[in-house]
Parts: structure tokens; sequence; C-alpha cells
């Protein structure tokens, strides 16, 4: 009899946790597969929230997260803790997804250890090492050690052949956030965001994000940028779950606290997010997974970054980017407020990025190129029509 498969994942801050539930739970849900889950605690609060939403139960917790950690620490900690859980279970294969520094340390770990790597959500690229910094280089060094490519999109798939990566190691499989949002997007139990009740119902709300690090020196033109739309004639209401980042959330209460249409709360779980998002008129954000979670809904997203590693948005009209700078934020924020035609046309555009169902092509993939099944037909975003939740 054959053995099973024996799988694990690893994951460890808000974004990769979040779009690999999808995956824990499609690889625990297939009697062919031995699923183990490995995290890092990257982010241990937020990791610890969405452990208790979507059910997970770790099987390693590495627990590195230390105060105002630096990249060298997250680094040198994963790679130790991996090798012990890497050493213990052994594992078929690993699978790591994105960019962050926990994937990129857990690829190199198993690399070191002779397992084959499955890179979750491989080649997105903006071209731009240091843009984002550090995600743009963690994202090129992890494809560079994987040996099974998961891509979103066929652009991201273009990518990784023009790096070098074998064709049959790639299948696209569009992205597993968008199975973990649609599946939280429906759920009836959806929590109020806190102080969403501050809110006039009669009034557009803009849901905020932002803390890359590369926007770090520009959060005081962000935080004036706010307090111009705030003022503008639609009376928009901005609501602000702020992250703890000492580089973000003093700028941003000492900018917006007391200013009137202004609500600012502390980090907001997954759920809360979700529900704060479908009760949203556009979103603001610097975030990667926002780009591609907010379409589902029909939410127009304006991306204060100048470069995104996703594309397919801009082409697809579901995106914009508006960089830092204030005038620039402020406009596109005004006239998506003041001109319905372009608020539709962003609001109406299909979402690129995935059909509910990349977790399951994951896994039969993996199935197929490990156990000989049936190979599973990718992702084709000119044939999907577009989802709402």
């Amino acid at each position: 009899m054959t053995q099973p498969l024996r799988v694990m994942t690893v994951f460890g801050t808000r974004p990769d946790t979040i779009k690999m539930a999808p995956v824990v739970a499609a690889l625990g849900s297939d009697a062919r597969i031995e699923s183990v889950v490995c995290v890092s605690a990257q982010h241990r609060q937020m990791l610890d929230d969405l452990l208790a939403l979507f059910g997970i139960e770790p099987h390693y917790d590495l627990n590195v997260m230390t105060m105002d950690q630096t990249l060298t620490q997250i680094t040198t900690r994963v790679l130790t803790g991996m090798e012990r859980a890497i050493i213990h279970a052994r594992p078929d294969v690993v699978l790591v997804h994105g960019d962050t520094t926990t994937s990129t340390s857990a690829a190199l770990a198993a690399f070191y250890q002779h397992v084959a790597v499955g890179h979750v959500e491989a080649g997105l690229r903006t071209n731009d090492r240091w843009l984002p910094f550090p995600e743009e280089m963690n994202r090129r060094l992890t494809g560079t050690i994987a040996s099974y490519h998961f891509a979103p999109t066929e652009r991201a798939k273009a990518n990784l052949l023009h790096e070098g990566v074998r064709e049959a190691d790639v299948i696209v499989t569009g992205n597993t956030v968008i199975d973990a949002f649609l599946a939280t997007a429906r759920r009836d139990d959806l929590p109020v965001p806190p102080r969403w009740n501050d809110l006039d119902s009669s009034r557009p709300v803009i849901v905020i994000t932002a803390h890359r690090r590369e926007n770090h020196p520009y959060m005081e033109e962000m935080c004036a940028a706010m307090r111009e739309i705030v003022a503008l004639p639609q009376r928009p209401q901005i609501y602000w779950p702020v992250h703890p980042s000492p580089h973000v959330s003093p700028v941003a209460h000492r900018m917006l606290d007391g200013v009137e249409g202004v609500v600012l709360v502390e980090p907001i779980d997954y759920a809360q997010m979700v529900s704060a998002i479908r009760g949203a008129y556009l979103v603001l954000t610097d975030s990667g997974g926002l780009q591609e979670e907010a379409p589902c809904l029909g939410k127009p997203v304006l991306v204060m970054r100048d470069e995104t590693e996703r594309p397919e948005g801009l082409d697809a009209g579901t995106l914009e980017l508006v960089g830092h700078r204030r005038e620039r934020i402020v406009e596109a924020a005004g006239r998506l407020l003041a001109d319905p035609a372009a608020y539709a046309r962003m609001a109406r555009a299909v979402n690129p990025y995935g059909d509910g169902h990349a977790s399951q092509r994951i896994v039969e993939w993996l199935l197929s190129r490990l156990r000989g099944a049936p190979t599973p037909k990718p992702f084709d975003s000119s044939t999907f029509e577009g989802q709402r939740a």
C-alpha cells in the first residue's frame, strides 16, 4: 500500500496564514495526504487569532517573534527552528508561501535537508529588488530554491519561465487568498469591526491599511492625505486599523486623532477586516493581499505604492497605483467619490486572481507529480467570468 504523501506547510505572518489556511484544509481533507503544519509565529498575536478562526492546530510552533525584531533575527531563528522540525517530521515536501522572511528561511532550511520545496503564490515580481522591501527579494530567493511553483496567474508563470524555471514544474492555480476570502465572506457569523458603529451609515467609508517598510518615511505625507480626503465635499469617512509599528502608529495618532470623520482602531482580525471591506466604499492600501481580496466584493483598490507585483489587477482595472504623495492620493480618492462612472468601471471589473479552487489544484498537482494521480486543469482567468461573495 502506498504511504500517504507527507506535506509540511509553513507560515507565520498574518498574510501567509490567511493564504495557507485553505491549503491546510484541502490537504487535511484528502486521505492520500498526511498534513503537517509548522508555524514560525513571526507575527504572534495575529497568527493566533487566525489559527483560531480557521481551526488550525499546528504540529510545530517555532515561536520566533521578539519585540522590534530585525530581519536577520527572524531569518536565523526560523532557520534553526525549521532544521529541528524537518528532521523530526521528515516531510516529503515543504510548502511555503509568497514573500515573507519565514517562507525564504523555511525554504532554505528544507533545501539544507534535501527536502523538496513547493512555492505557493510563486512568480510575482515588481522587477525592483528594493520594492517592496524585503518582499521582492524574498520571493525571488524562494523561487530559486523551490522545486514546484504554484503560480496564481499566467503572468506569474511567464515570469518564472523567463527566469529559467521548467514549465513542467509550474502550474497556474489562481490565488489561494481568493479561496480564503470568499469562504470567509460567505459566513453568516462575521463580527462587526470595533467602532464601526461610530461611523455614519449615510456617508461613504474608506478602509485604510498602511505598514510597508518603504512607506515609513512617508507616513506623515499619507496621513496628511487622509485629513484632506475627509474634508472633500462627499464627506467620506476613514476607517483605519493602525499597524502597531513604531513607524506607523505614533504618526497616525498624532496627526489624525480627533479629526472629524476619522476612526483609528487597533489592528483587527481577519474576519473583522472582511466585514469592514464588505461595508466599505473603496480601499486605500499598501498591502499585497487586499489588492486581490477587495475586488471579490466589488471594491475599488487604490494602492499606495509606486510598484505592484500584481499588474494583472492594473490591467483588469480593479487596482490603481497612487503612490505615497498626498496630492495623488487625494486626487484619486476624490475622483472615485465624485465620478460614479469611474467608480463603476473599477467596481465591476473582473477580478483576475482566482475562482476559489486554487488550494484544491495545489493538492491535486502534488498528488499527480509525486503519486501518479491525474493532472489537474490549470486556472484560466480568460474563461472566468468573475465572482462576488
